[in-house]
């Protein structure tokens, strides 16, 4: 009779929830998978970020320091559990998926929390006066990655979703893709991607928002 080892437990439940889209879309940025088929890796700047992961997927992980080859500092959270990264294949993530990813299978009801986690992972918000134009503030939603097809697939959800239709840019080398908003269109995303303001994010991205949106409404009354 052959011997079986001890049965994976599952250490995070894989059961859909607004906290478990958020942090999948957070692994779909800045996450990372071992071709072992076990470990699981997301790396950050920011301690929120490792911490809000851990808060939505109900467990308290260690944080640890990871020093990249310019010598920088991150931080990152590391575990190794079959059954979450079995789960992580299952929706469209693999190693080497920042090259590779296409689309990620999510509800419909959490797209927008998958998205918000997207954001928070590889996304921007940037503002600037347009000086072709007199008194022109503009504004962009921006989100990048190495995959086409995935930026190709973010933009027709969101025109399904929302009617919106952004543009893309490229780098120089061709190795990133940008999906941008511009102005009206942000602001739609933007307001389903924080449908309540108890919603768990990054909350120094919120924050450049918000104050890019009081510039924004205070240039409107100027205006007038």
């Amino acid at each position: 009779m052959v011997k079986r080892g001890p049965k994976p437990k599952a250490i995070i439940s894989t059961k859909w929830t607004s906290g478990l889209a958020y942090a999948i879309g957070l692994l779909a940025t800045d996450g990372y998978l071992s071709k072992d088929g076990l470990l699981v890796d997301l790396t950050s700047k920011d301690k929120e970020q490792l911490m809000n992961f851990s808060k939505c997927v109900g467990f308290n992980f260690k944080i640890g320091e990871k020093i990249n080859g310019k010598g920088n500092k991150n931080l990152r959270i590391q575990f190794k559990n079959r059954i979450f990264y079995d789960f992580l294949l299952s929706i469209g993530l693999s190693p080497k998926k920042s090259l590779t990813i296409s689309k990620v299978k999510v509800p419909d009801k959490y797209f927008f929390d998958f998205l918000r986690g997207c954001f928070d992972g590889d996304g921007s918000f940037y503002s600037y006066w347009d000086k072709r134009w007199c008194s022109s503030y503009m504004f962009y939603l921006e989100f990048t990655s190495g995959s086409i097809e995935y930026i190709n697939w973010l933009r027709e959800e969101l025109r399904k979703r929302l009617g919106v239709k952004g543009h893309i840019t490229h780098s120089k080398l061709g190795n990133t893709h940008n999906l941008k908003y511009a102005k009206k269109e942000s602001l739609e995303v933007i307001k389903n991607m924080y449908y309540n303001p108890k919603v768990v994010c990054l909350s120094r991205k919120k924050e450049k928002i918000k104050k890019v949106l009081k510039q924004e409404k205070q240039q409107q009354k100027n205006n007038k």
